[in-house]
């Protein structure tokens, strides 16, 4: 399931949103529909109970459930509570790819089956779900381009709270804490031989155990992590400084120029001498 949730989130960070249509549905006792999806969608579901057939599964629809549509699914609805009652909140949209990796843009369209998420998902944090729908709502009843910006900001907020809480149906509490607490000693200490060992003691657990929950929680092992740390600062480095490369190299954990140059080129795609003379020429022609 962890490199699940890991699969969704790089995904829904190479993409773009347009908002098509926001709503809520007040269905009554006799209330049935069955049709073939042409949008993505995500219905929240309120109040009351129903059942919602995906592509011929049942799933019961109550408090609690969110069903991602996909286009191209067919789906039957219906209310199945005694007071004849089923109420959720609706988001039509449209997304794409677009994404920067290594300096290079990617574009396109998604096909039917390439939204990383799909079906019926049960949250635990419903409240802050149902939430940001009724800010989201809330707002579509408005104009101007400072609230259509405002909701694909609360869109995004609601794509991550989402994703948030099915990570949080693996990991934890404690457990999250434990491993942000050695995020937190990473990032201060970057420039320090740190070992996994050191970081597994620190979290209070095996290394193997840390290991494993490290990755379910931030999709890399947890020396890869501390790689692209030090990575990060070093292209900062780079980028705005004249230091040399043995300079950089060492601000950043590595005795060996050498061997920082191959990770450096590993982890970002070029060298850091290339690096370096890119970002600063462009620094000397914007200004």
């Amino acid at each position: 399931m962890s490199s699940k949730i890991n699969h969704i989130l790089r995904q829904l960070n190479r993409m773009v949103y347009t908002i098509l249509l926001v709503g809520y549905q007040q269905c009554g006792p006799t209330w049935k529909r069955k049709r073939k999806h042409r949008f993505h969608s995500f219905w929240m579901i309120t109040k009351g109970s129903g059942e919602f057939i995906i592509n011929r599964t049942p799933h019961k629809a109550e408090p609690g459930k969110l069903f991602v549509i996909v286009p191209g699914t067919v789906y039957e609805a219906r209310t199945t509570d005694e007071e004849g009652m089923l109420e959720y909140f609706f988001i039509r949209f449209d997304c794409a790819t677009s994404y920067e990796d290594k300096e290079e843009w990617h574009f396109a369209t998604l096909e039917e089956d390439e939204f990383p998420l799909a079906g019926m998902y049960t949250l635990q944090n419903a409240p802050q779900v149902i939430n940001l729908y009724e800010q989201i709502y809330h707002l579509w009843q408005r104009r101007g381009q400072v609230v259509t910006m405002r909701r694909k900001i609360l869109f995004q907020e609601l794509l991550l709270a989402i994703v948030q809480d099915l990570r949080a149906q693996e990991v934890t509490g404690s457990t999250t804490l434990a491993i942000e607490r050695t995020i937190d000693y990473m990032v201060t200490r970057y420039k320090e031989n740190l070992t996994l060992d050191e970081l597994a003691h620190l979290a209070g657990l095996s290394n193997s155990h840390y290991s494993r929950l490290f990755k379910k929680y931030s999709g890399y092992s947890p020396i890869d992590y501390l790689t692209h740390l030090r990575m990060d600062r070093a292209k900062e480095l780079l980028a705005l400084s004249d230091y040399r490369l043995k300079a950089v190299a060492r601000s950043v954990g590595y005795q060996d120029e050498f061997y920082f140059s191959r990770i450096f080129k590993k982890v970002v795609g070029e060298s850091p001498s290339a690096f370096a003379h890119k970002h600063r020429t462009n620094q000397l022609k914007n200004e």
